[in-house]
């Protein structure tokens, strides 16, 4: 039999939470396994309706979770068209600005490699707040991000569905964005690029 309920306590980083019922009682723990739709991610304050199952400890949990109106919203689509565009212009103007010779093509080979860095950076970090291990610290993601690999940590973010929602981190990225594009618009046009 299926109940309704409402997030109470939400920790995306370790991905669970609490479920208040609505008839009364304990509240539910609830995994982001349990969401039909686990890309988009549960939030505080959600109405949601599940179903009662017990772990292999037992314990009482929710499972086959919906929330009212579970779908992508437009709002990420919004999100992830803006991403994609921010991407591939950017990419677009790096690879004019090796075929111009405004700057090498080793720039391009620094960019990727620091981005699957960070890209990597990111999955581990996912990984160890799953398993309650040690962090990456948030600081070490901003300086990768700012020297060159905000676009591993951009689609890291997207794909893995990771720091998506903890606002001072994601001010501080799309600073360490607009910090480093700035730097490489500044350099190709003063020339000041020196390999």
């Amino acid at each position: 039999m299926r109940q309704n309920g409402k997030i109470t306590i939400w920790n995306d980083d370790k991905g669970f939470g609490f479920i208040k019922p609505y008839n009364g009682g304990k509240d539910v723990f609830v995994h982001i396994k349990a969401f039909k739709n686990s890309r988009n991610r549960p939030e505080i304050n959600q109405v949601v309706t599940y179903s009662i199952t017990k772990d292999k400890q037992g314990r009482v949990c929710a499972e086959r979770v919906l929330r009212a109106g579970d779908r992508k919203s437009q709002k990420s689509v919004d999100h992830l068209n803006t991403y994609i565009w921010i991407l591939i212009s950017f990419l677009l103007t790096l690879l004019f600005s090796i075929f111009t010779h405004k700057i090498p093509a080793m720039l391009l080979i620094i960019y990727l490699a620091l981005s699957l860095f960070t890209f990597v950076l990111y999955a581990l970090d996912k990984s160890a707040a799953r398993r309650d291990k040690w962090r990456t610290p948030e600081m070490t993601l901003h300086v990768f991000s700012i020297i060159g690999g905000w676009p591993g940590a951009m689609l890291a973010q997207q794909i893995l569905r990771h720091k998506t929602h903890k606002q001072p981190f994601r001010f501080i990225f799309w600073i360490t964005v607009a910090l480093n594009i700035s730097t490489f618009l500044w350099l190709i046009f003063s020339g000041e690029i020196i390999f």
